[in-house]
């Protein structure tokens, strides 16, 4: 158990921020301001310079002899960081291909068929994965699994035009199993 969640100055919270304006402790520090380096000075000189341009002064490489700071505005530099954040997890999440499930009973009507294999449609058009599951319920179900396999090959037959059979109906315990992916 973490006894430091309280503590503001815990190692988890700090490692991804940087030090500003007072929290710079060393005497010395090397200037960058737009990409214009204005030398080593000293830290309360350098302070005083971002404060008369209402900017902070920011630790950006703290390992340096001696240390790199730049003079700018914290909140937008870490507004503009949050924003890239979230755009990059946007991304990543767009390009992970969904799987859609629509699942199936053995008994079921022509009509049915139909409007899952147009459910079916409508998700591969989006470029999302479809999975059939056909489950046997009870051991009177499980007695006729042809019957769930004309179903799933009459499934087939019907949602080939759309998209491009990737695993053929099979028998996983007490289900039948197909997926589907988009045609490009």
């Amino acid at each position: 158990m973490n006894m430091n969640n309280g503590n503001k100055f815990n190692k988890e919270s700090r490692d991804d921020q940087n030090r500003i304006n007072w929290q710079i402790r060393v005497p010395q520090v090397r200037v960058v301001h737009d990409d214009e380096q204005l030398g080593i000075m000293s830290t309360e000189q350098a302070r005083k310079i971002a404060m008369d341009q209402g900017l902070d002064l920011v630790e950006i490489a703290s390992t340096a002899k001696p240390p790199v700071c730049r003079i700018m505005d914290y909140g937008r530099y870490k507004y503009e960081q949050n924003l890239k954040k979230k755009e990059t997890a946007k991304k990543q999440r767009e390009s992970q291909a969904q799987i859609k499930e629509i699942r199936l009973r053995p008994a079921i009507a022509n009509h049915d068929v139909e409007t899952k294999v147009n459910q079916a449609k409508k998700f591969l058009e989006e470029g999302c994965k479809v999975q059939f599951n056909l489950q046997f319920k009870g051991y009177r179900e499980l007695g006729h699994k042809e019957q769930g396999f004309s179903v799933m090959k009459k499934i087939v037959e019907l949602v080939e035009q759309f998209g491009i059979v990737e695993k053929q109906p099979t028998m996983e315990g007490n289900r039948i199993i197909c997926f589907f992916t988009p045609k490009a």
